[in-house]
């Protein structure tokens, strides 16, 4: 049964778009969290324990304080992958897929992650920014996906805001609606206990309303991160090509041309699918038409 649930895990998170695999590592995540709570609960004092407190606190949740975040730099991503309760990882991801895949739809699949990233290092930097002016929060840690699923949700409301959302007893709600509520209950909540996530919130939903103006207006805030992803893909198609080059070597079996021209065409599909038509070469669309004919003779 085990290997079962762990084969449609891995199916789902090779196959899936951004958004399932996004899910899927704030699961784990969350799943990691729980269990250095069990093994390292210290039942005496009803506490978390070392363990918790070392790994979590201390070394995975954004601190406050400016210079702990120097000397631990990777809590600014860590953090966004963070939930402590149940109920917040549930939201969190709930919003994600609701509106996730309508994001990625619009958009492209390729701007899910570097949307989510940059959201969550905004959200970051305002909490780090509101921490040295308002005591309250000084001392505090901060994670969760919050500010990046609101950079989501704004981007998705900035780029549709007449797409409409059926919700249950409510019946359809375009997303602008959904958006301005997001920012009012945040509004509302500044002076409650959390303070420092709600302005995190906001700083991430600041970040997708500037995304998409940007890009209208020409410019990508989060190209260096498109970039980024697609060089690391690049390198592993070098290296798949190496190995299946080191292989027919090995092998000393000829590949079939139907087969070579199948791989490209599979190649291309994916591609239209994550990023559209329009992001084919001239070559790329040579292909495809060679193929299309191919197949009607």
């Amino acid at each position: 049964m085990f290997d079962s649930i762990k084969r449609d895990i891995q199916q789902s998170f090779r196959s899936g778009n951004m958004i399932t695999r996004l899910i899927l590592v704030n699961c784990f995540v969350f799943l990691f969290v729980i269990l250095l709570r069990i093994f390292g609960y210290d039942w005496q004092a009803q506490s978390t324990g070392w363990l918790y407190d070392t790994v979590v606190n201390e070394n995975l949740a954004l601190s406050s304080s400016l210079k702990e975040v120097l000397f631990h730099p990777w809590t600014l991503i860590t953090h966004m992958f963070l939930h402590e309760g149940a109920w917040h990882l549930f939201w969190n991801m709930m919003w994600l897929f609701w509106i996730g895949r309508i994001f990625g739809d619009l958009v492209g699949d390729k701007k899910v992650l570097p949307t989510y990233l940059m959201g969550g290092l905004f959200g970051a930097m305002t909490y780090l920014i509101v921490a040295t002016i308002i005591p309250t929060i000084s001392g505090s840690i901060a994670m969760g996906a919050s500010a990046a699923v609101s950079a989501i949700i704004l981007a998705t409301a900035v780029t549709a805001p007449d797409y409409s959302l059926r919700f249950i007893l409510i019946g359809n709600v375009k997303l602008k609606y959904v958006a301005l509520a997001v920012i009012v209950l945040d509004l509302l909540y500044l002076t409650a206990s959390n303070s420092g996530g709600h302005f995190a919130h906001l700083g991430g939903a600041f970040f997708g309303w500037l995304s998409v103006t940007s890009l209208r207006r020409g410019y990508s805030l989060t190209e260096p991160i498109e970039k980024l992803m697609d060089r690391k893909k690049k390198v592993k198609k070098n290296k798949a090509m190496h190995v299946a080059h080191k292989s027919k070597l090995v092998d000393k079996k000829p590949i079939k041309k139907n087969n070579s021209i199948q791989l490209s065409v599979d190649t291309i599909l994916d591609k239209i699918k994550a990023e559209g038509i329009e992001s084919l070469s001239k070559e790329e669309k040579e292909i495809l038409d060679k193929a299309s004919q191919s197949e009607s003779n």
